[in-house]
């Protein structure tokens, strides 16, 4: 299945060819919009070469930060996002024989699994793993037993509460609206 989580077809190409790819749009989903964070790794592919994790994991430090800052950068915060994502392909490397997809598909693992081995990795909390997971089982083919009971909410048939559940441009303002719902009646429940 395609993925459409950016407004590029290039972008959403590498997305769903690669699985690192997709690992480090989901890693760069914070504090900039979705669509940025998951055109990012086309950002890196274009300025450093092939999004993989040994020859990410092995880059000079400075010289991926300089590909991050280029304009557009590739994150708003360019240099501490490289470090996290060279960090992230160095566990991929060391943990995972520099096979991202290893983590959803070693050992036919249940979503529980999965859900532990995404958490253990540099850069994903609860949060950004049941997430990804939601995205593995909605869209990527991801059947490991009891996957969207390990994704928790984010699992949930029919919710648009993240990017695991934007298939289109329409799905794309109906997850924005519920995040903007949810953000204002946690800003009334913090003022009452």
């Amino acid at each position: 299945m395609a993925l459409h989580l950016t407004d590029d077809a290039e972008a959403d190409r590498l997305l769903t060819d690669n699985p690192l790819a997709l690992l480090i749009g989901m890693l760069l989903d914070q504090q900039v919009a979705m669509e940025v964070a998951f055109a990012g790794p086309l950002k890196i592919e274009q300025r450093f070469g092939p999004v993989e994790a040994e020859a990410i994991a092995e880059a000079d430090p400075e010289a991926f930060a300089a590909a991050f800052k280029q304009s557009p950068a590739v994150h708003r915060f360019p240099g501490s996002m490289a470090e996290r994502v060279q960090t992230l392909c160095r566990a991929i490397v060391q943990d995972w024989h520099g096979e991202a997809a290893a983590i959803w598909t070693e050992g036919d693992p249940d979503g529980k699994t999965v859900l532990k081995r995404l958490k253990a990795l540099p850069g994903f909390g609860d949060q950004k793993a049941r997430i990804f997971l939601a995205l593995l089982g909605k869209q990527c083919g991801f059947s490991g037993e009891d996957w969207r009971e390990a994704a928790g909410a984010y699992g949930e048939e029919g919710s648009f509460r993240s990017v695991a559940d934007i298939v289109s441009p329409e799905t794309l303002l109906k997850v924005r609206e519920t995040k903007r719902a949810a953000k204002a009646a946690a800003k009334r429940a913090a003022g009452s």
